[in-house]
């Protein structure tokens, strides 16, 4: 990886080669250690700017994308404010389209890159900050829909594999390059599925032994073949209750985690308040489920993991009350 010293041509060299942190204050007492991976240092305080990077360059690549073509994306707030970021300092003009369920820093922040944004109501029964996998077949209606009208381009997180390729070629090497040998088993919560496909090959290429685990919002357990009796949860960007991602092929899961909303909302806060990390919803939900598997299969154990995105994007919400 290279050198962060150096004066860097753009922001977009900024996207990458995030920290690693052990958290040795929330593992006081248990047997083993967890490792977090700071993607909030990224340039939209998220680990989507990756994605958004990589499907921008590979669409520029391939002439799937011309100069000054409109990109169209279906966001639940942070793969929007990366493409808005990539889009912004190449050219293109960017439309994010987003659930009126997600907290609505994020909404402000892309339109303050300057992003186009589209926000579609929720169903009926939903609530604000809790944006189910029909809420989000209303956003998918929505963002098709624009496509047709301006011929845009659409990255498409859920269908595309630059997203997978994203975290392959980079987060997951990143973690073989900063801890490889210390790690056992990698755990993340699975939104389109990319960052825990994309990690899981690449550290399994590394070491076949490395155990990987998707985590799931209790009750939209659906990878794992539960019953969907939450789907209006509280984790934001995660836990859409689709059985099948093709970003997150099935010979890379050893296993799955549930968190419920009160563990991943508990854990958040101890994250910020013990180990100083700022983070949100599906951070709290993958710090809790690898305290889990201290506690359960990983016993003794190094387990890694992500810190997803910034605790700024969830002041409007109660996390922080």
């Amino acid at each position: 990886m290279e050198s962060k010293t150096a004066v860097l041509g753009s922001v977009l060299e900024a996207i990458g080669n995030t920290p690693i942190v052990e958290l040795s204050r929330l593992t006081r007492g248990l047997h083993g250690r967890v490792l977090v991976k700071l993607d909030y240092f990224n340039p939209g305080f998220s680990k989507k700017d990756r994605v958004a990077l990589q499907m921008i360059e590979e669409a520029e690549a391939q002439g799937l994308l011309t100069p000054g073509q409109t990109v169209v994306e279906l966001t639940s707030g942070n793969a929007g404010t990366g493409f808005a970021i990539v889009c912004g300092v190449k050219g293109y003009p960017f439309v994010a389209v987003m659930s009126k369920g997600n907290s609505p820093e994020r909404a402000r922040m892309m339109r303050a890159i300057g992003a186009e944004v589209v926000l579609v109501d929720q169903l009926p029964d939903s609530r604000p900050g809790e944006v189910s996998g029909r809420d989000l077949e209303l956003v998918e209606q929505a963002t098709e829909q624009i496509v047709k009208e301006r011929h845009a381009f659409r990255p498409d997180q859920f269908r595309l594999q630059g997203n997978f390729r994203a975290h392959y070629l980079r987060t997951g090497r990143e973690f073989v390059q900063q801890a490889g040998a210390a790690i056992d088993a990698f755990c993340d919560i699975a939104g389109t599925g990319g960052t825990f496909g994309g990690c899981a090959a690449a550290l399994k290429e590394h070491n076949p032994a490395i155990r990987c685990y998707v985590v799931e919002p209790e009750g939209a357990a659906a990878l794992a073949g539960q019953a969907i009796t939450h789907p209006n949860h509280r984790v934001q960007g995660a836990g859409y209750a689709r059985p099948h991602l093709i970003n997150l092929p099935a010979q890379y899961i050893d296993g799955y985690v549930t968190v419920n909303d009160a563990e991943a909302t508990r854990v958040a806060r101890l994250l910020a308040q013990r180990e100083g990390i700022f983070a949100g919803f599906s951070t709290g939900a993958n710090v809790a489920a690898a305290l889990q598997l201290l506690q359960g299969p990983c016993h003794g154990q190094t387990i890694a993991t992500l810190v997803n995105d910034s605790g700024l994007k969830y002041l409007s919400t109660d996390l922080w009350e």
